[in-house]
């Protein structure tokens, strides 16, 4: 699968069956955000592979309600990184940036895998970092989601997340975000 396939083929699903995840899956998905860009090469990211069973279920516990189709994941991967472990430069922080491109990477690897690699946003932090031991002074940015698409849908899915496995939702007009030789305001 080249890349231009694996952008077009990358979902956000939540209706997931079970994989199993293996020390050469691990490495693999490593590798990939391994290699991905950061600011004077500073690498700023770090990644909690999470399969262990009870370790599991410390991280799922931390799910905010609208993420309960997550419990059934055989992966949760923590992406974490704190601004020290980058450049700021003149005001700007590129930790988050930096941290984000290599997720990217990961997500689109798993892509090519036949993997749905799927970040999420509703989780209590603060539990996540306690069940994970990762430092008070770190950002978890957010969980990555992995398993196989499943050919039924989740009973745990709402409406709105039902219709998105069904369809992908609606994307921006280019003329929303991608503007030629200058900034405007009225796309």
């Amino acid at each position: 699968m080249d890349v231009v396939k694996a952008i077009e083929e990358r979902r956000a699903y939540r209706s997931l069956d079970p994989i199993e995840v293996t020390d050469g899956l691990l490495k693999d998905l490593a590798e990939a955000a391994r290699l991905a860009p950061s600011c004077f090469n500073n690498q700023p990211w770090r990644f909690v592979f999470v399969h262990d069973p009870g370790v599991l279920e410390g991280v799922r516990r931390a799910l905010s309600k609208g993420n309960e189709w997550a419990k059934s994941a055989s992966m949760i991967v923590a992406v974490a990184s704190k601004r020290d472990y980058d450049c700021m430069i003149k005001g700007r922080d590129y930790y988050l940036f930096d941290t984000g491109m290599a997720t990217a990477f990961m997500i689109l690897r798993a892509t090519e895998l036949g993997l749905v690699a799927h970040p999420i946003a509703g989780y209590d932090e603060e539990a996540v970092k306690v069940a994970l031991g990762i430092p008070a002074d770190m950002t978890v940015i957010t969980l990555l989601i992995v398993g196989k698409r499943s050919g039924a849908l989740s009973p745990l899915l709402s409406e709105k997340q039902v219709e998105a496995e069904r369809r992908r939702p609606d994307r921006l007009p280019l003329e929303k975000f991608a503007f030629m030789n200058c900034f405007s305001m009225e796309g």
